[in-house]
């Protein structure tokens, strides 16, 4: 890197690190929002999960049993590979043998389970792409109610005040926007595409919890 950039990357660095605290000075222009605690803490997605606990319960409960069915059958593998690995004189290409066939068992159950909890997996991301049509609308409600001129997520900070801290406040706007939302993703909608009537672009989801 030449001189040139170099201070120009260093001088990047320091508004970078400024900017913050210059915002700061007023106590009110700055908030931070953390979207994925706000969307996970919310009526909507609470309930969505409670929805498809019982609407999937028995494919969760099959995936759950065929996984530990899977476990089972790789652990004799598993075992006699470590085992291998101990011996006085380890026979490389018998490891290297072993390891591949153990890969390929962990890839084939992986794709297994992914096919049983499909189902699943798009109930969670049709709930979320529903709250995160909302999102951009809710933060600038909050951002208005709340005076600020900047909105940083916590991992842009070394260091903050829990008063500038409005992932509740998203929170609650969100429960006020969208309290509720279906499970039941219409025909031929995929994650990543637009929610049917939805008011604003969807962000990326935060990881749906509780299956």
């Amino acid at each position: 890197m030449t001189n040139t950039l170099k201070l120009a990357a260093l001088a990047g660095a320091a508004l970078i690190a400024v900017l913050p605290a210059a915002a700061m000075a007023d106590g009110s222009t700055v908030i931070i929002i953390d979207k994925d605690a706000a969307v996970q803490n919310s009526a909507a997605l609470q309930g969505a999960v409670a929805q498809i606990k019982v609407t999937f319960a028995s494919t969760i409960a099959a995936g759950e049993t065929r996984g530990k069915q899977l476990d089972a059958a790789l652990q004799p593998q598993i075992l006699k590979f470590q085992a291998d690995q101990k011996a006085a004189v380890p026979n490389r290409t018998l490891l290297q043998s072993e390891y591949t066939a153990i890969q390929q068992k962990q890839q084939e159950a992986q794709a297994e389970m992914q096919r049983m909890y499909a189902p699943v997996e798009r109930a969670q991301a049709f709930a979320l792409a529903q709250i995160n049509s909302h999102m951009e609308t809710a933060i600038k409600a909050v951002q208005t109610k709340r005076g600020a001129s900047v909105v940083l997520v916590p991992q842009a900070t070394v260091s903050y005040l829990p008063s500038i801290d409005a992932t509740t406040d998203l929170t609650s706007e969100l429960n006020a926007e969208v309290p509720s939302v279906s499970i039941n993703a219409p025909a031929g909608w995929a994650p990543g595409q637009p929610v049917p009537g939805a008011t604003g672009p969807a962000a990326n989801p935060a990881p749906a919890t509780g299956r």
